[in-house]
């Protein structure tokens, strides 16, 4: 990334931590996806216990295995390999009261919005209310000029690439576009925005300065 590229990262993002923070929420930038996986880390103590979301920006930060391995530290995995399916969904259900989630945002306005898809809604479900502290690590690629720009890249970019990753059974997987499907892989179930939070900074969003995720 170019050094004008990373000042605008910067700038926008300083715009975007006041806009949060009008909003209640807690927000902070890294420029690097390392320097955001040290002091996300830096954040969660010992004896904490921390719910893994589904999340492809985290995954490839390698920040999970980084959560493994601190010490005192509990890891709620629903994809742990060798899991049964329900095994996964009680995991899940244990993670509404963990004392953190650390997952991503699809899309965050330049008014400060957090848009979100979900195919469960688990993830969402837990960044409403749930666990005491919550962490979004969100790429400024992800930066969306209104709602309605949000939904539309969620909707037709995001989500197709997500079912293509999986492998999803959906016409999007096979075609690149968005059919509205009722199909039983379909993982655009639950909208959700985002506004502000009633419990002040138990919300934090960690902006990066890299492209990370869709």
């Amino acid at each position: 990334m170019n050094q004008a590229q990373q000042a605008y990262n910067e700038k926008l993002a300083q715009h975007l931590i006041k806009r949060l923070e009008k909003r209640r929420l807690e927000a902070s930038y890294a420029p690097t996806a390392e320097q955001a996986k040290q002091e996300v880390l830096a954040m969660i103590p010992a004896g904490s216990t921390v719910v893994r979301a589904g999340s492809v920006t985290l995954d490839g930060m390698g920040f999970w295995e980084a959560v493994a391995a601190l010490p005192g530290v509990k890891l709620l995995d629903p994809f742990k390999p060798g899991l049964e399916p329900q095994e996964g969904i009680e995991i899940r259900r244990q993670g509404m009261t963990a004392d953190f989630l650390v997952t991503s945002s699809n899309a965050i306005t330049l008014d400060g919005q957090l848009v979100n898809l979900d195919a469960t809604g688990n993830r969402v479900a837990g960044m409403i209310f749930g666990p005491k502290k919550v962490i979004l690590v969100v790429g400024m690629n992800k930066v969306a000029p209104d709602l309605q720009t949000a939904w539309q890249r969620v909707k037709h970019y995001a989500a197709p690439i997500v079912c293509t990753r999986l492998k999803a059974k959906t016409p999007c997987a096979e075609t690149g576009l968005c059919s509205d499907c009722s199909s039983p892989d379909r993982i655009c179930n639950f909208w959700t925005v985002i506004e502000g939070h009633r419990f002040k900074d138990r919300l934090h969003v960690k902006m990066v300065g890299e492209n990370l995720g869709f």
